[in-house]
């Protein structure tokens, strides 16, 4: 298993390269070019920059006797066009147009030695809160859900909402250059079906998935956040039987999952461990968070100890473990904490205390089971 921490890029994240690198564990940085919209080539000299950013060291911290390095080998996201979603010319651009595109991008991020690609299928908007900074018992603040809100604002009002809380830093999925042009997306998805979805959705993957064979980039779709249908569009990567119906499009090993356990638990029903075992062989990358439900259908994000939610992250961790995981896992939506409420403030959710200290929970579940595995004796304090 490969540790990895999200980052938005320099002048783009409150976080540092050099902070990230103090966080034990960490080997792998999560990236992405967040300027460039969906259905974009991504370019080469562009890519090799970014990749070059992440893994070299500074002078000056070099300078400092830093030596620990870290890779750029999982990008999160490359967005997928709505024309390919919807099967049909929209925003200017055609699906296949939007299809060969993508192919440029996979080729160019496959030579430059990323391994692996996470995207959604999500229409029109990739998750959704209510609360950007909802404040929890202890004096935190964390991404928040309420129902009742959803239930009775349009999208027109939840995008002015979430423009006005973001601050002055991007929030992926919401970027204005898409949402300037919601009306016309809004409209386009008037009729369409999931069985309309999943028939565009197998029509993408058959096209790219020779070109991620050809160049060893495995692709990992992110379950729909929140799982559930939003609005009257149609969302296909919702629950267990979607997701098994997703894989089933094209059996191709590097067709798999980016399995958010916090996404996939929104729904209270839904069974996170089951899910982790159920798919494991094609799970390429995977998100573990917490959150709380309520029983008027709201739900908030909260620290990663499993005692703090309702998702068994030790049973995440525990069944990764056990089956050897040689995928990657980051942490994922952390508490705002300390002065990240007031000085630092961070992109909503992606603060560096909480993320820093999730994940050395995480491994530590991961550390005590692979130890017993190996040695199941009693351990001296102080020893391994």
């Amino acid at each position: 298993m490969k540790m990895s921490f999200r980052w938005y890029g320099d002048g783009n994240d409150t976080v540092t390269l050099d902070e990230i690198r103090q966080i034990p564990g960490v080997e792998t940085i999560v990236w992405s070019l967040h300027h460039k919209q969906a259905g974009e080539v991504w370019e080469t000299a562009e890519i090799e920059a970014e990749i070059a950013r992440i893994t070299t060291i500074p002078a000056e911290a070099a300078a400092r006797g830093v030596t620990k390095t870290l890779d750029a080998e999982v990008v999160e996201s490359v967005n997928v066009h709505e024309s390919i979603k919807l099967g049909k010319t929209v925003l200017g651009l055609s699906r296949d147009e939007a299809i060969e595109n993508y192919i440029t991008t996979i080729q160019r991020l496959g030579r430059a030695g990323v391994k692996v690609i996470c995207y959604n299928f999500m229409p029109v908007f990739d998750w959704l809160r209510t609360d950007l900074w909802h404040p929890l018992p202890d004096g935190s603040t964390a991404l928040f859900y309420e129902k009742a809100v959803v239930d009775r604002m349009s999208p027109e009002q939840l995008i002015a909402d979430m423009e006005a809380s973001s601050g002055d830093l991007t929030l992926p999925g919401w970027e204005p250059e898409r949402l300037a042009s919601f009306s016309e997306l809004n409209a386009a998805y008037v009729g369409v079906t999931h069985a309309d979805m999943y028939r565009n959705y197998k029509y993408f993957l058959d096209a790219i998935i020779p070109t991620c064979e050809e160049y060893d980039v495995k692709l990992g779709v992110h379950p729909d956040d929140p799982p559930f249908d939003i609005f009257g569009w149609p969302r296909v990567v919702s629950n267990k039987e979607d997701l098994a119906t997703v894989l089933s499009l094209n059996d191709s090993p590097y067709h798999g999952l980016t399995l958010c356990l916090g996404s996939f638990s929104a729904n209270p029903e839904h069974d996170a461990v089951d899910a982790v075992t159920t798919f494991m062989d094609r799970i390429h990358f995977s998100h573990v968070r917490n959150l709380k439900h309520y029983p008027n259908g709201d739900f908030s994000e909260v620290g990663h100890r499993a005692q703090e939610g309702d998702v068994d992250t030790v049973g995440i961790m525990t069944q990764y473990a056990k089956a050897g995981y040689t995928g990657y896992i980051r942490p994922d939506h952390g508490r705002h904490l300390w002065d990240e409420n007031t000085t630092r403030k961070p992109r909503p959710g992606y603060g560096l205390y909480d993320r820093a200290l999730g994940i050395q929970y995480l491994l530590g579940v991961w550390d005590a089971v692979e130890y017993k595995a190996v040695d199941p004796s009693p351990r001296t304090p102080g020893t391994l």
